[in-house]
């Protein structure tokens, strides 16, 4: 079984200071940083993902309602979507980019960013940029390339794209954990409720 650990955006937008701070995001980006430190080992490969935003229409809102419309936040190439400080970025082997131009929950929306505009580690064998005149790979494309079977996912937000990219995952056929203890939500209810229908669904949690 091949593993493969997804960091779902941890960004300097979603935690403390941001403009769409989650409580306790710092806290995740540290506590990633330490579980990667202790369990490295467990895993083949450590991806990430970021919201990044160009113009993603009424996903932005000067009214937001918090739940399907959004402050400004994660503009490509500002300071808000690069990853938060406390994130150890130098095991991470491939990071994928999604909600360009619309609204985008899931990891399984992002396509794979170039590697030299991230602050990734070293790259693997086989995890190359991709070629401009290709098709943009997705994180599932990369996925079943690396023959990954077995994900693990961490970060912000629990009752969004924590939960859509665990969602997607299961449904494209992935052995699925979530690691409780390792994301935070915006609503707690709602991420509370974002847990159980995971569990519900097939996914195993460590909280």
């Amino acid at each position: 079984m091949t593993r493969a650990l997804i960091i779902v955006d941890v960004q300097n937008d979603f935690c403390e200071g941001g403009s769409l701070a989650v409580q306790g995001g710092a806290q995740v980006a540290a506590d990633i940083s330490d579980h990667i430190d202790e369990q490295a080992g467990s895993y083949d490969y450590i991806v990430a993902t970021q919201d990044w935003h160009i113009d993603p229409g009424s996903h932005f809102s000067e009214t937001p309602d918090f739940i399907d419309s959004w402050p400004v936040h994660c503009v490509a190439d500002t300071k808000g979507s690069d990853f938060h400080r406390d994130l150890d970025t130098e095991s991470i082997d491939a990071v994928f980019r999604k909600g360009q131009f619309e609204a985008a929950y899931s990891g399984f929306e992002g396509v794979k960013a170039p590697d030299d505009e991230v602050p990734t580690g070293e790259q693997k064998l086989g995890g190359g940029a991709v070629d401009s005149d290709e098709d943009p790979l997705t994180l599932d494309d990369w996925l079943r390339d690396h023959d990954v079977d077995d994900v693990v996912i961490a970060g912000l937000a629990t009752d969004y794209c924590v939960r859509a990219t665990a969602l997607d995952a299961l449904q494209a056929g992935y052995s699925v954990t979530v690691m409780a203890d390792l994301t935070r939500g915006v609503h707690e209810d709602r991420s509370e409720d974002a847990l159980d229908e995971l569990e519900s669904a097939g996914v195993e949690l460590v909280r």
